[in-house]
């Protein structure tokens, strides 16, 4: 059992039985949908090599995404589009993403746990985590499930928008994603309240 775990487990008292660690994916990139993921796991479940998903390797994060779906009591996935984030805001997606994730767990949690320091609106009782990727191994799993869900829409975005190279850098803003930009203009998938400063 490691300090991820640890720190999960000292949630689980006589008042907490069920506990959901809630994160996102993709709140700075140029293009794409932000994605966010809930998570619940047993007690006892442990899986090696779970953290903070951008401290672990595209590879490894596929492989612990497929153990983190098969050994979770329940996971749910929110995802908001850029037509959206333009309309809305990017806080306000990301914050309707991870409502969306914990609607979406077939299993009620007792208490969950938020990456960062706002909450979105639930009747059920949340406490967020300041850098809880790092700190909450539920939270750590949904940033993976999250990144993974997300890296996967991109990666399919790409053989649309092969020229942006998503499969590369999933929607961020590399340099050759901002050279393609204002060589070939915005796709429907971009993000155009990110790009003033940009295409002017």
């Amino acid at each position: 059992m490691n300090q991820l775990k640890t720190f999960d487990n000292s949630f689980l008292i006589s008042k907490y039985f069920v506990l959901a660690g809630v994160d996102e994916a993709g709140r700075g990139p140029l293009a794409g949908p932000v994605v966010a993921a809930a998570v619940i796991f047993e007690r006892n479940i442990f899986i090696e090599k779970v953290n903070d998903s951008k401290k672990v390797s595209e590879k490894t994060r596929e492989e612990l995404y497929i153990k983190i779906i098969n050994e979770a009591i329940a996971y749910g996935v929110g995802v908001v589009n850029e037509k959206t984030i333009d309309k809305i805001n990017i806080l306000q997606a990301t914050m309707r993403a991870m409502k969306e994730a914990v609607n979406n767990l077939s299993v009620t949690p007792d208490l969950v746990l938020i990456d960062g320091n706002r909450v979105f609106e639930t009747n059920l009782e949340t406490k967020t985590i300041v850098k809880g990727d790092s700190l909450s191994f539920s939270i750590a799993a949904a940033s993976i499930v999250a990144k993974v869900t997300r890296d996967r829409i991109m990666r399919e975005a790409s053989y649309r928008f092969p020229e942006y190279r998503w499969n590369k850098n999933k929607g961020y803003g590399t340099q050759e994603h901002i050279l393609a930009i204002k060589n070939f203009g915005p796709t429907p998938l971009h993000r155009l309240s990110f790009l003033s400063n940009i295409i002017g």
